[in-house]
């Protein structure tokens, strides 16, 4: 299965796993599981650190350097089909990752890893659920 993380759900595997639930888990786990990354996801990572909701223990380029290093995920690009595809997303709150990570997903049929009950409710994505 192609994994595309939410941004929460990959800040919760690298520094608070006991948030994912066990399916979630042993689906991140697997090697037969590909998992994705926007770059959104990051852009979203740095400002979740620089207002102070996530913590973490180095500078955010030291950060991410590592956790890069540590887990092996693709780039799920951002690039003119995925926002096309995202002006054609309509969330009852448009958060811009939100939607940008739905257009990432459903351009590549990528399966969406989410605690987001907006996202999870979408009929016209694949979604994961965590909890």
């Amino acid at each position: 299965m192609k994994l595309l993380l939410d941004t929460h759900i990959w800040i919760w595997a690298l520094e608070s796993p006991e948030k994912l639930d066990r399916q979630v888990r042993r689906h991140l786990a697997s090697a037969r599981n590909e998992l994705y990354l926007s770059p959104v996801s990051i852009w979203e990572a740095h400002h979740l650190v620089r207002g102070k909701r996530v913590r973490i223990k180095a500078s955010f380029p030291e950060w991410l350097d590592s956790v890069l290093a540590r887990v092996p995920l693709q780039e799920a690009p951002f690039n003119f089909s995925v926002a096309a595809e995202a002006a054609r997303i309509d969330l009852p709150q448009g958060d811009p990752g939100d939607v940008f990570l739905a257009a990432t997903a459903s351009v590549f049929d990528l399966t969406l890893v989410t605690a987001d009950r907006q996202l999870i409710r979408c009929a016209s994505l694949k979604t994961m659920a965590n909890g």
